[in-house]
């Protein structure tokens, strides 16, 4: 990151942003993730989205083979613009990236799961997959998940929205990150990566004025 353009760029920006950014930075992490696998309902997939900004998490995953784009910006109420969000055509092509990336594959079934968000280790990145509202997950992700977890349930009900059931594990798993010894933070070099970005989307004209700067250096 060349912090004399990241200085450029931030000085277009009020004091009070800048303080709002670093907060939020300083907060975010990426040793919880989340993959949503074929999500029908549009406000489903948009409301996750939203919770992993609620919940400081950077990125999401959405595998998006039958059902196509499933992200409606009016429901994810800007979190887009914060939450990194990575698409898949296949499962396979998200399964295989997330371990490239150190993560283990964690399956979400309110039936099949035999540990609770309680119970989940969190000494290495988790990422957690999310099925479609009636079939739940697939197979696939079932037979190469490295665990399974759900929430526990003690009325009539089975199961929960997609949406409610992610927002319910991200507190959760949040918070005993933030409590635990794991070094969970985003790193420097993605700090101000994330700076640059956040700004540039901010900042009206910040093409035109990033142009500029090139110019005169």
């Amino acid at each position: 990151m060349d912090l004399r353009k990241l200085a450029y760029l931030e000085s277009f920006l009020s004091p009070r942003r800048l303080d709002r950014f670093r907060d939020i930075l300083s907060r975010r992490t990426r040793h919880i993730t989340v993959a949503l696998e074929d999500v029908y309902q549009m406000h489903n997939a948009s409301a996750v989205i939203r919770s992993c900004d609620v919940f400081g998490i950077q990125d999401a995953h959405l595998i998006e083979a039958r059902f196509g784009r499933r992200l409606d910006k009016k429901i994810a109420m800007g979190a887009q613009k914060w939450v990194d969000v990575a698409r898949y055509d296949t499962t396979a092509s998200c399964i295989e990236t997330l371990r490239r990336q150190g993560y283990r594959i964690i399956a979400t079934s309110p039936r099949g799961g035999n540990l609770s968000p309680g119970e989940l280790p969190l000494d290495k990145p988790v990422a957690l997959f999310f099925g479609t509202e009636k079939e739940g997950l697939s197979g696939e992700v079932l037979d190469r998940a490295d665990a399974a977890v759900r929430i526990p349930m003690v009325g009539f009900t089975e199961s929960l929205n997609i949406s409610v059931a992610a927002a319910i594990m991200l507190h959760e798993l949040s918070n005993r990150l933030r409590s635990s010894g794991v070094a969970w933070q985003l790193s420097d070099a993605e700090i101000l990566e994330k700076r640059f970005e956040w700004a540039f989307k901010t900042v009206q004209s910040a093409a035109e004025i990033m142009a500029r700067y090139q110019e005169t250096d």
